[in-house]
């Protein structure tokens, strides 16, 4: 069934017999719904782009600007290949040209790193031009910004992953914990009756061989209490709090190991630093397992600098060091459990941290580089926005 012409195109046939009074009523009609059209495509979230069959972008609403860094001025001239290289690597616009019967949607999703790094789902269909005396297509790009869904549902499955973890290894740490119990308790007998038997020659050999085994289920233990403190979950009670004033109080509390070990401190703030919505204790704790990581990844005579800063929405807290540093496997695992890049280390110590930071609504980042140190990044909702996340939740 032919379709039936557009009022626009029966208005365009009679254009040669319009006078000027009416061709001016035209233009300002055409003004008028050019004018509610781009409303309406800048007011979609969705990055919008229409291209001939060369690739040359026709169109692009507000959103496809910021998203694929492109400038009205490129509109009619620029090539979507000019100002998106890397297109080419995951649509073949002339491969789909060719086929000039093909309706086939094509759906990619895409990391792009220009102008920011994003994750895009692009969406591709053809689009004929009913006005164009062209024989191939042009094209309809649509361009959705999941990068926030991504890194959710990303965040929600390394959550359910490590909750299952954990609940299935707090069972086995309750079941080691009876054990050794018992074998503390053995230990201490068969070292009371060591001490009655005098004059034996096999009795220091023996003694110290219960020592060692009294240390290793001493370590054990150490290992169980550190596991099952990390695993019970408590929400914060959350409080007005001084960042500055815990700052202090844990870098007074290390002070001796600092002394020992001959490591200055320089805390920097810029200005006063705004109050928080925190549990004391829990940032105390994050503040202690960062302070140590950072102590134990220096030499003698390091140097350990904590600055804060703030803006409208947030208050951050750095802590660098001049330690070893980490290579960017060992970065990309740190936030795992029982993943360690020391000798001792239990390998929970990071994963309670983000895990209370995360109950905090803050972000905890890290950026490091080999042999020449660490930088622990902490951002932390200021009160105001903090209540409003409360609200909302």
């Amino acid at each position: 069934m032919p379709r039936k012409p557009s009022s626009l195109n029966r208005i365009l046939g009679r254009l040669d017999n319009l006078d000027s009074a009416n061709l001016t009523i035209l233009v300002q009609r055409l003004a008028r719904e050019r004018e509610l059209l781009e409303t309406v495509f800048n007011s979609i979230h969705d990055g919008i782009v229409v291209l001939d069959h060369r690739g040359l972008i026709q169109y692009a609403n507000n959103p496809s600007l910021a998203l694929i860094g492109l400038d009205e001025d490129d509109i009619g001239h620029t090539t979507i290949g000019e100002k998106w290289p890397d297109l080419n690597r995951w649509v073949d616009l002339d491969a789909l040209a060719e086929n000039k019967d093909s309706q086939t949607l094509v759906s990619r999703e895409i990391e792009m790193n220009y102008p920011e790094r994003r994750i895009i789902r692009l969406f591709l269909l053809p689009l004929s031009f009913p006005m164009s005396n062209a024989a191939l297509p042009g094209w309809l790009m649509v361009l959705a910004d999941i990068t926030e869904d991504k890194e959710h549902t990303e965040e929600v499955i390394e959550s359910e992953r490590i909750t299952s973890i954990m609940l299935l290894a707090a069972g086995v740490a309750h079941e080691i914990g009876n054990p050794l119990n018992s074998l503390t308790i053995h230990l201490q007998l068969i070292q009371r009756k060591l001490e009655t038997l005098q004059g034996c020659p096999s009795t220091d050999r023996i003694r110290k061989s219960v020592q060692v085994c009294s240390e290793e289920v001493k370590r054990l233990d150490g290992i169980l209490t550190h596991f099952l403190g990390a695993i019970r979950h408590t929400p914060p009670d959350l409080r007005d709090t001084d960042l500055l004033l815990i700052i202090e109080e844990v870098v007074q509390v290390q002070e001796e190991m600092l002394k020992t070990r001959s490591i200055t401190v320089d805390i920097e703030f810029d200005g006063p630093v705004p109050i928080i919505l925190a549990d004391i204790n829990q940032i105390k704790q994050v503040l202690f397992n960062i302070l140590k990581n950072a102590v134990e990844a220096m030499p003698r005579e390091g140097h350990l600098r904590i600055r804060t800063r703030s803006d409208d929405e947030f208050v951050y807290v750095m802590i660098a060091d001049t330690g070893s540093g980490m290579d960017p496997d060992d970065l990309a695992n740190v936030f795992k459990p029982y993943f360690s890049t020391k000798k001792e280390g239990h390998g929970l110590g990071m994963m309670v941290v983000e895990r209370i930071m995360r109950a905090h609504g803050a972000k905890i980042g890290i950026d490091s580089r080999k042999g020449k140190g660490t930088v622990v990044t902490l951002q932390f909702p200021q009160k105001h926005r903090r209540i409003r996340l409360l609200e909302q939740d």
